[in-house]
């Protein structure tokens, strides 16, 4: 059930509405929001999901722009004035159903005046507004943000609620040096492939499908050398081709140091005897 619902003309402000619906979805959760165009499910029949939507809501944003009063209709009547124009009977809805409605004025658009309105909307001329200037928007969608959050508790506890789970997400850091190609981030990626180690997917470190020459994933230098058409290497960690196979090596430095000391000092013997 949506909280916020946003109201809007298609021929004055849809942008603005857009821009306010996503950042009060980011703030709050896509379903505490309604937009039409964003909400209604295709197929639904719009004039019940539009009223059912309304009633539901505690917060109705009037989103104005500099052509929203003088909008008119297909045969030129001003749309304000038809009983039936859907911006106007959402507003009304709203004042019977006791939502706190919000105008929002965006860019150069004027305060309303009571007189230029139909009786039914008078009361959104005295209804404190807000405005959204995109020259200013991240401050102004941020004021307007609090504004709500303040009206209604509960959304101020969804947005607590937002972002502990956003902070009891892992965090992946990943450092690239020089890339000629794609890069993946590597936390929660699912990978499915034919034949080599199977489906990797979950945490994982280093992931290289469709290798074309050696690899090195580990630490260290690795020196390469052409060796009866493979290849010979040193380094922590590398894929390597050998006479048509895929050889791997990984292992830990220090006990690779030691163990090619112990081969020096065996070489050394030998030549003395």
């Amino acid at each position: 059930m949506p909280d916020i619902f946003v109201n809007y003309r298609t021929s004055d402000e849809d942008t603005g509405a857009t821009l306010i619906e996503r950042e009060l979805s980011r703030r709050f959760g896509s379903e505490r929001v309604f937009r039409a165009s964003k909400s209604i499910k295709v197929g639904r029949r719009f004039p019940q999901e539009l009223l059912t939507a309304v009633r539901r809501s505690s917060v109705l944003i009037a989103v104005i722009g500099d052509r929203w009063a003088d909008a008119r209709t297909a045969d030129g009547r001003r749309a304000l004035d038809d009983p039936e124009d859907w911006t106007r009977r959402e507003i009304v809805e709203a004042f019977e159903s006791g939502a706190l409605v919000v105008p929002v004025l965006i860019g150069r658009a004027t305060r309303l005046n009571r007189r230029d309105l139909p009786a039914e909307l008078g009361e959104l001329a005295d209804c404190q507004y807000r405005r959204l200037d995109t020259r200013n928007a991240d401050a102004d969608l941020a004021r307007i943000g609090d504004d709500l959050a303040e009206a209604l508790p509960r959304l101020a506890e969804a947005q607590r609620q937002l972002a502990k789970s956003e902070a009891d997400q892992p965090e992946a850091r990943n450092r690239v040096g020089r890339v000629d190609g794609s890069v993946v981030q590597a936390r929660d990626y699912t990978h499915r492939q034919n034949g080599g180690i199977g489906n990797v997917g979950g945490d994982v470190g280093t992931f290289i499908n469709t290798a074309n020459g050696p690899l090195h994933t580990g630490s260290g230098e690795q020196h390469n050398e052409i060796r009866n058409g493979g290849v010979q290497f040193t380094g922590e960690g590398a894929n390597y081709f050998e006479r048509g196979t895929v050889n791997q090596k990984f292992g830990d430095r220090r006990e690779r140091e030691e163990r090619d000391e112990r081969e020096e000092r065996r070489r050394r013997e030998g030549r003395q005897r």
